[in-house]
């Protein structure tokens, strides 16, 4: 039998990017509703070749197809803050990886959501591992900071968005419970709110374990 491994975030108001507003009352209106206003990258989500002009290619404009697969799970559990991921960090998995898989990296660094070291302090994706990705054919990398590179250092965060989107690899970031896979390969699957025109969307992820 499979299992079901939820690996998103939940939004909630006063997050980064995220306000909830009352819209309808059950007891004045009815029913109830609410208004979201949602910034393109908040939560877990994920990047189109638009966000940083590698392509044209809008969110909505990814086929689904492109949006699941095979995945390795690579352990990084204990991870430094700051830490620059290196090819040589993914271990024997470097040999197993085939085009089309994906790869996620389990650092636990979901655990700091809420605080300024989710943003300020997370382990990174080197530019060695994100043009190898490239060169691999990967479909998909997941992450648990909320970028795969240094928000604060502008040229770390477009080189390594660059290189990893003009070789066709999707980005998920914001992604929680990789603590909660048992195996070292799973299906993972992202889909994204079909924004029109947009340059990334909240996603919907999972991994499914046989």
């Amino acid at each position: 039998m499979s299992r079901v491994i939820d690996l998103t975030v939940s939004l909630d108001n006063g997050q980064h990017g995220v306000s909830i507003e009352p819209a309808r009352r059950l007891e004045t209106d009815g029913w109830n509703a609410t208004t979201l206003h949602l910034y393109s990258h908040c939560g877990t989500h994920m990047d189109a070749p638009l966000h940083f002009g590698v392509a044209e290619q809008t969110i909505d404009e990814i086929l689904l197809d492109r949006c699941m697969g095979p995945a390795w799970v690579v352990d990084l559990m204990g991870i430094k803050p700051r830490t620059l991921i290196q090819v040589s960090d993914l271990g024997d998995i470097q040999e197993k990886i085939r085009v089309g898989d994906g790869l996620l990296l389990r650092t636990g660094w979901s655990r700091h959501l809420g605080t300024p070291s989710y943003r300020n302090s997370l382990p990174r994706v080197s530019l060695e591992l994100a043009r190898w990705c490239g060169d691999k054919g990967l479909r998909m990398l997941g992450v648990e900071p909320p970028s795969v590179a240094d928000v604060n250092n502008l040229a770390e965060l477009t080189t390594v968005h660059e290189a990893l989107l003009s070789a066709g690899v999707i980005i998920v970031e914001g992604l929680t419970n990789l603590d909660q896979i048992h195996n070292q390969k799973v299906t993972f699957m992202a889909l994204p709110l079909k924004v029109a025109r947009g340059d990334g969307a909240p996603a919907r992820a999972l991994a499914i374990e046989d």
